[in-house]
């Protein structure tokens, strides 16, 4: 198997590679079924740093993975945030993984940083430290003052990086077609749309110009708002491959001691860290993909900032109204329109009515009462839509998996926080908007556009129509079960329509002209042709 991949002898180191370590690991399993045995053999073998045996196969693949670089770390993390295709034992430990790896000399940052630069760094920066305040799989940053004297953010891509991750992309799509056409039953963990996400989330982060346009984006949803932070880009310094932004002093939300030395409400900063997501998520339809603590920050006067915007999730307006009634159903406790929504989700999946009814109220009696864990309520959720054989579209995947990092943050910053209870005058807000006479009337007039749209053509359409059946071109085409005997049916249809039509036609247009001419014969004969038509059409009926 994975012929395809051997086209491109380019990637045929890295696929030894990989299949070596998943050897060396003891993920056999997985290169037996792609056919990478004998690659492997070819490879040199990487020795695991660790007793595998004692290892559970959940660890092995998430060691492996770590391994194997950036590429499979984003696939696990993307994987450990969907309880919905996974069970708890696999998203536990894949949520194990980490980003963060040895950094990089400075000297080989330095040539690449003043390439895209365009010169040395001394002439840019007043101040420039080489230490990294982080260094993560995907790039390394660091803290540095501009000639103007502002402190900035000096995010670098790793050197080399792009050539690696563009031939795991390349192998990962061979071996997820193999996979559609060789093991259907994987269908439901839609390796097509997990590919299609991977790849679009690692472009998106190895170009950097990406993510200072997200921030913008985001800057802009909060332009109005002065308890928002967002850095400031700086554009003539920013490319593919370097990001420069201000840099936002802050306290991180789990620093516990400083936030209360400080006197910071942290109370209130829940609450406005949650109104800041809601309002990016249900009103704007962009959010921050990963709002973990590294990447929110205390300010004075309880403001909060945002950082770090390589991910962002995108919902459309149907999405929106379509997590709006899910939240609604579930504020009502109302288990019949949860189970709507599933289903809705669902798309070409068939899932058990009666199994998927009974696990709707289940779920509602669970979470009904006192104060939620939102983030164990939206584990649950998924999980219900794992048993009932249902996977979340990924968009929403990205929304829940943001919702839940949110949720552990504000919690820190608040214990008896609780997301749901908070998001309810949002969500009333914006259900009452989305269905108020306003609301109502621009759906009406979408509606209204859409059906005039329509009757517009009408004319048009009827008048092929009469054009094809004057050609006699007129064709339809159907496949259904018993085809043959509705072939014949259609063939009997089409005799009965013609002779109906020849006769008609002699009837309404003949006829009148024979008249004109004063001859009694032409009447006789008109006659008899309409009679003999009437008798082969009855004959034809009772023929069936």
């Amino acid at each position: 198997m994975l012929k395809t991949a051997f086209v491109a002898a380019r990637d045929r180191q890295r696929l030894g590679e990989i299949a070596s370590v998943l050897i060396g690991f003891g993920v056999t399993k997985v290169v037996e079924r792609l056919g990478l045995a004998q690659v492997a053999r070819l490879a040199k073998r990487r020795t695991p740093q660790v007793d595998i045996a004692r290892l559970s196969q959940p660890q092995r693949v998430r060691r492996a993975i770590e391994t194997l670089g950036p590429t499979f770390v984003k696939l696990g993390q993307i994987l450990a945030s969907r309880p919905d295709l996974l069970t708890p034992e696999w998203t536990e430990e894949l949520e194990k993984l980490h980003s963060q790896v040895s950094p990089i000399p400075w000297e080989r940052i330095r040539p690449q940083l003043e390439e895209d630069l365009g010169g040395p760094a001394s002439e840019i920066f007043a101040e420039f430290d080489t230490t990294p305040l982080a260094a993560a799989s995907i790039a390394q940053v660091y803290r540095a003052r501009l000639l103007t004297g502002e402190e900035v953010v000096v995010k670098v891509l790793r050197p080399g990086l792009r050539k690696t991750i563009e031939a795991d992309l390349r192998l990962m799509g061979h071996a997820t077609r193999i996979v559609v056409d060789e093991w259907p039953e994987f269908g439901r963990y839609q390796p097509q749309e997990q590919m299609r996400h991977l790849a679009s989330g690692l472009y998106g982060e190895l170009d950097l110009i990406n993510e200072a346009r997200n921030c913008e984006t985001i800057a802009a949803i909060f332009a109005d708002r002065e308890d928002i932070v967002v850095p400031k880009i700086h554009w003539e310094w920013t490319s593919e491959r370097v990001l420069v932004q201000e840099f936002v002093h802050g306290i991180p939300p789990n620093d516990h001691a400083r936030l209360d030395a400080a006197g910071y409400d942290k109370v209130l900063l829940a609450q406005k860290g949650t109104d800041a997501f809601l309002q990016m998520a249900l009103i704007e339809g962009v959010f921050h993909a990963d709002p973990h603590p590294g990447n929110m920050l205390i300010m004075p006067g309880n403001r909060i900032g945002f950082i770090d915007f390589g991910i962002i999730g995108r919902l459309s307006q149907r999405r929106r109204t379509q997590l709006l009634m899910l939240i609604g159903a579930m504020l009502k406790e109302d288990s019949d329109g949860l189970m709507a929504v599933l289903l809705d989700w669902s798309g070409s999946s068939n899932p058990d009515l009666t199994k998927l009814e009974a696990s709707s109220q289940a779920f509602v009696a669970r979470h009904t009462g006192a104060s939620l864990d939102f983030g164990a309520l939206l584990t649950d959720f998924m999980t219900m839509a794992r048993e009932n054989d249902l996977a979340m579209p990924t968009d929403l995947a990205i929304l829940f998996k943001g919702l839940v990092t949110a949720d552990g943050v504000m919690r820190q910053l608040d214990p008896g926080f609780d997301l749901f209870s908070a998001a309810g005058p949002t969500v009333r807000r914006k259900l009452a908007s989305q269905f108020s006479i306003k609301g109502l009337t621009r759906k009406v007039e979408a509606v209204g556009a859409g059906l005039f749209g329509a009757a517009s053509e009408l004319p048009t359409l009827i008048h092929l129509m009469l054009v094809r059946l004057k050609q006699g071109r007129v064709t339809v085409e159907i496949e259904l079960k018993g085809i043959e005997k509705l072939t014949r049916g259609i063939e009997r249809a089409a005799a009965r329509i013609a002779v109906a039509l020849i006769v008609a036609a002699f009837a309404t247009q003949l006829a009148p002209r024979f008249m004109d001419l004063g001859t009694p014969a032409f009447i006789t004969v008109g006659a008899v042709v309409c009679v003999i038509g009437i008798g082969w059409l009855v004959l034809l009926g009772r023929n069936k």
